[in-house]
């Protein structure tokens, strides 16, 4: 990686860097696990976010390049402003839950899930969503996997949106009934997962 640049963000599993309107995501090695484990993992999980950038038909950052060696994929750069930031005090947020919903459904529909649907992975520019990190996505064509991502942005929003949290669910989850495939099913396995969830916590009191 060229030292030149300083890094945009340091993340648990990789650090990006921005060069011009390019990102650069590196993967970077873990101590703590050895090295004839470290390195197949991390271009394993390289060459799997590579491909979903490259089928992926949402609002989405496009795949330049990538180095399964160096543990390097280039993409490029959204600007805009992060849905963690602005989304409380919106005063579109209607719209811009529904264009949230609209793109989870299709990459639902292209049984792709996400892995980590959180307003910190959405970016809002020229009024128009989209999705970024995809470090944890993977292919799926099951129900529980789509209903356990729908799962994870519901957890999202009530911790982090908890003013606007009942009404930004509602947007997202009619917005997905009428976008996504299969909707109604995984909508009634979403259900599930929540009470399967409950029932587990109220085992552990």
């Amino acid at each position: 990686m060229d030292t030149a640049m300083k890094p945009l963000h340091i993340g648990a599993e990789a650090v990006l860097y921005k060069r011009g309107n390019i990102l650069v995501k590196e993967r970077i090695k873990k101590d703590y696990r050895i090295k004839e484990l470290d390195e197949p993992l991390r271009k394993r999980r390289t060459r799997r976010e590579a491909k979903v950038l490259e089928k992926i038909n949402c609002n989405a950052p496009k795949l330049m390049k990538i180095d399964d060696k160096k543990m390097i994929i280039e993409m490029d750069y959204i600007d805009g402003n992060v849905l963690k930031d602005i989304l409380d005090n919106d005063k579109n947020k209607k719209q811009i839950c529904q264009n949230f919903a609209k793109q989870i459904s299709k990459l639902h529909n292209q049984n792709i899930i996400h892995g980590d649907l959180t307003t910190s992975n959405a970016i809002l520019k020229n009024g128009q969503v989209y999705l970024i990190d995809f470090g944890l996505s993977f292919f799926s064509h099951k129900v529980e996997d789509k209903a356990t991502d729908l799962k994870l942005l519901k957890q999202a929003l009530e911790s982090k949106h908890y003013k606007v949290f009942k009404n930004c669910e509602k947007w997202i989850l009619d917005a997905y009934k009428k976008e996504a495939d299969n909707s109604n099913e995984v909508l009634e396995r979403l259900e599930k997962v929540e009470k399967r969830g409950r029932y587990k916590r109220k085992k552990k009191l």
